[in-house]
Parts: structure tokens; sequence; C-alpha cells
């Protein structure tokens, strides 16, 4: 058998196995390792996973992943999720669908100290979906929300999808974070005006909220402040160059401590399941980042990216098209994978054609978040959804989907705006 027949086996062997339940990490794990003793030698395949784990062990890129998660845990057990949507709700939740419009704000404040979609959902779910069905919101827009606000949770930094990408492709963890941030802010708008839109063709969808006075309102305030002057000094000084992603992860993490500690709510079994957490995200992490290094050597030796290189480049396709193209198999992929099984699997294969092409790697690296973050809202495998239904048991995982179908729709635009305009993603990086 040539190179690519094995590389094609072992890519159809492995979603085989993705399809029976092993675990993302350990499948690719093992076909990388059995891909790459047959087509080098077996003795070539042990140095390569020798290799593999001394650079994971001693890249100081990996110390962002725990550090970014404690940092998280540690808010979330502050109560920073309530009270990020207490504020959101205070200002935005007199409008109509104002609630529904505070829970996309405040899945984007906790994105900014949450390194992950599915926390934003279950935590806003919590908090957010109770009171929106205590006003009479219609359950799809509630829901939609909800699950929605969650796909912001990968794309304002700290993002843990951003830091599996940099250390798979070798690009800047930092200029990620910075590229993620106009991106975020932009996604959430889409979200509002989507939800503002739903509300002016059904009224009833989204009922105002109660009245608050500005005294109240700016007490709110009061209750987030130090998140977001944690936020922007941890942002702000990777941006200015003045501390490393890992260091700022170590500064978030002690920042949150401060925070739990002044706030009175940072009690030891609180700190022992923060640990604990983080332990075990880390550990997942870890895994699959182990398999997609090795399962990498695999592909990189059936010499398939190289194939798909010249393919591309002899067919006269324009770069422009290709990227399309590539773009709508990660949204058919997203209905049967899940986003990091997603990103593994196709970044050794997509990345170097498309920095063949001439597309800058950090542009790509955020359009590859946005479509993964597409994923957790589409069926079957939309894993905000399945989030949510284990918190809200009573809502059909219909009604829930049917609630995310619109902002889809503005996920779609928001991506077809930052191809045309690369400077959004690119203007903070390159500063």
């Amino acid at each position: 058998m040539t190179s690519v027949t094995v590389g094609f086996a072992g890519l159809a062997i492995l979603f085989t196995l993705i399809g029976f339940g092993m675990p993302i990490g350990f499948a690719m794990g093992l076909i990388g390792f059995a891909g790459f003793s047959l087509l080098v030698s077996f003795d070539a395949a042990i140095v390569r996973v020798g290799v593999t784990t001394f650079h994971m062990a001693t890249n100081h890129a990996m110390g962002t992943v725990p550090l970014f998660l404690f940092m998280a845990h540690i808010l979330f057990a502050a109560g920073i999720g309530r009270d990020l949507f207490d504020f959101a709700a205070k200002w935005l939740g007199r409008r109509r669908g104002g609630l529904a419009i505070a829970t996309i704000g405040a899945s984007a404040g906790f994105a900014s100290v949450s390194a992950s979609s599915l926390a934003t959902t279950a935590t806003m779910g919590l908090v957010a979906l109770p009171e929106m069905r205590k006003h009479n919101y219609d359950t799809a827009m509630a829901s939609g929300a909800v699950v929605a606000g969650g796909t912001i949770g990968s794309l304002i930094p700290p993002s843990g999808m951003f830091i599996i990408y940099g250390i798979l492709t070798e690009t800047s963890i930092g200029k990620l974070f910075a590229a993620g941030i106009i991106p975020g802010i932009l996604l959430a708008i889409f979200y509002m005006i989507a939800i503002s839109v739903w509300c002016r063709i059904n009224p009833s969808a989204g009922p105002r909220g109660p009245k608050y006075s500005f005294g109240e309102k700016l007490q709110s305030f009061t209750r987030i402040g130090e998140v977001v002057a944690l936020f922007a000094l941890v942002m702000g000084g990777i941006i200015a160059g003045w501390f490393t992603p890992t260091e700022a992860g170590a500064i978030g993490a002690a920042g949150a401590m401060v925070i739990a500690i002044v706030r009175g709510r940072l009690s030891w079994p609180a700190t022992r399941h923060a640990i604990y957490a983080t332990l075990k995200s880390t550990g997942m992490i870890f895994g699959i980042l182990f398999g997609a290094m090795v399962f990498n050597s695999f592909v990189t030796a059936s010499t398939i990216p190289l194939h798909i290189v010249n393919y591309v480049t002899e067919s006269g396709f324009s770069p422009m098209i290709v990227l399309l193209l590539i773009l709508v198999v990660y949204f058919a992929l997203g209905m049967v994978l899940d986003a990091s099984a997603m990103m593994t699997l196709t970044i050794p294969l997509f990345f170097p054609l498309v920095t063949t092409l001439g597309f800058d790697a950090i542009l790509f690296g955020v359009l590859v978040v946005r479509m993964t973050e597409i994923a957790l809202l589409t069926p079957p495998i939309g894993m905000n959804v399945y989030v949510l239904s284990g918190i809200a048991k009573d809502i059909p995982l219909t009604t829930m989907f049917k609630g995310a179908l619109p902002f889809v729709g503005a996920d779609v635009i928001h991506v077809g705006l930052l191809i045309a305009f690369p400077i959004l993603v690119l203007w903070l990086p390159n500063l």
C-alpha cells in the first residue's frame, strides 16, 4: 500500500473507533502510533511518542490550560456568573427581550474569565434561564439565548480552543487571544440584534422585565468591578507584552483567589472542587493534545496534506473558494463531531493548505474556532444544547434546537463579516 492509502485507511479506522465511543485522545494516539510504525518503523514510533511526551511536559504554553481553568472555577465559586447576569438584567432587562439580551451580555462577561463554552452555558442555564421563564419568556427564545451565549466562551479570551489551536499549529497564543476580542464582542452584538428582531416579529416572546432605579443599576456594577479590572489586567498585559499568556494565567488565577477571599466565598469545599475540576479538565485536554500530536506525525508521514496542497494548487481554485469550501466542511462535520474532535482531526489536514494559499494563521484560527462553536448549536451533536438539557430536563431538545436556529443564522453572517474584513481579527494582534 502507498503512504496515502495507509493514511486514508487510518482516518477511516479512527472515525470508526470514535463512533464506537473510544475517547478521541486515545483513538488518535493509537492510530497515530500504529500508522507511524507502519509507514516509518516501530522504533521510530516509540521515539516519536517519547519526543511528543517530552515536548508537552516542557512546553510553557501548556501551563495556560490549568491556570485559566482554575481561574474560571474559582470565580464561578465566587458567584461571578450570577453577578454578571444581575448587572446585565438591571441595565437591559426593561426592553423587550431584555433578559435574553442580558443573558448574551452576561455570557460574554463570563467568557472573559472562563475558558469553556460548556461552562458558560451551564452557568447561564442555572442563573438566567429560570429568570426568563419566571417572566414568561418564550421557551425557545430563552433556551436559544443560553446555548448561543455559551458559544462566546471559546471566542472571547481566555479560550481553551485558542490554546489547543496555538499548540497544534505553533501559533502565538497571546496573539490568538487578542484576535478573539473584537470578533467576540461583535458576536455578542449580532446575537442581541437577533433577539431584537425576534421580539419585533413576535413581541410576546420576550416581555419587558422589571424596572430598576439608577441607584440599583449602579450598585450592580460594584459587584463586577473587580472582575472587569482582572480581565483588563490579564488581557491588557498580554496585548501590551507585559507578560506571556502563561504568566497571565498565573496572575488571573491569583487574582481570582483574591476576589473570592475578599467576597468571603472561598471556602475549603469550594477550593477543593475547583482544584478537582481543573485537574479533571486539564487531564482531558492534555490527553487530546497528546493523541493529536502523535496523530499529526502519522498524517504528515502519510503525505496526505502534501497531496491536498498539490491538488488544490493545480486545480485552479481561487484561495477564497478553497477557504469557503473548508468552512463548509467544518459546518458539516459539526453535525457529527464535537468541537475538540473537529479541531484536532482537521488541523493537520487543512492548516498546511491555508498557509500555503497565503491566509494568515491567526485569521484561520479564529475562523476555525467560530465554525467549531457553531457545531455546539447544530443537531444532532450540539453539545451546548445537551448541557442545557441536563439542567432544564422539562424543555424538549427540539425546542432548544429551534431556539438556537436564529443564532446560527447570526453566526453565518458573523463569519462572512470576518472573512470580508480580516482587519477585525488582525488589528489587535498586529499592534
